[in-house]
């Protein structure tokens, strides 16, 4: 089997379940991140790891999508660019869950309305993953060499919201950083 190769289509209670379980853990994170008094030195520690997880998971979400750009241009088959991203999904949780964890200890304000903003695309990031996983199964599944429109649209609005996410998030976190 190969690496970027599906396992069969992902049913609605599983997407249920893993979504349940998403605001579970994002609602965990937010009540440790009130609750954890963190050092100096912990919080500069925690920075580091936090823009080495950035770089992991946005970078791997950024050539997820440059290789849906290169098929939607005809310069590779579906299959290939599939087959390319599926592996990639890894360091994107990888990355998500880094961001989350050094996130707790690096004093986020919850009263301020950007941080608010910030904590909701996490969750956004997180929920449209795990969608965008199922996505990915579903469309490597289809045995035609062009999918379905619908199956396209959600694949569009999968990556709009996971780029608004990222880089909504990412500008929140140096603008919080400045003040």
């Amino acid at each position: 089997m190969n690496p970027g190769r599906a396992r069969g289509p992902v049913n609605g209670w599983t997407l249920i379940v893993a979504d349940v379980l998403i605001c579970l853990a994002w609602a965990g994170s937010v009540w440790a991140a009130l609750h954890v008094e963190a050092g100096p030195a912990v919080r500069t520690v925690a920075l580091f790891v936090h823009l080495g997880a950035l770089v992991i998971g946005l970078g791997a979400v950024l050539t997820i999508d440059y290789y849906g750009a290169l098929w939607l241009l005809g310069r590779q088959s579906l299959r290939q660019a599939l087959e390319f991203a599926g592996p990639l999904h890894v360091p994107v949780w990888a990355g998500l869950a880094g961001l989350v964890l050094s996130g707790i200890t690096l004093d986020p304000d919850p009263h301020a309305a950007l941080t608010r903003v910030k904590l909701a695309l996490v969750l956004l990031i997180a929920l449209n993953g795990v969608h965008a996983q199922a996505l990915h199964r579903t469309l490597a599944d289809q045995s035609g060499a062009w999918p379905p429109r619908r199956l396209l649209m959600r694949g569009v609005i999968s990556a709009v919201l996971s780029q608004l996410g990222w880089w909504g998030a990412m500008t929140i976190g140096f603008l919080n950083s400045q003040s």
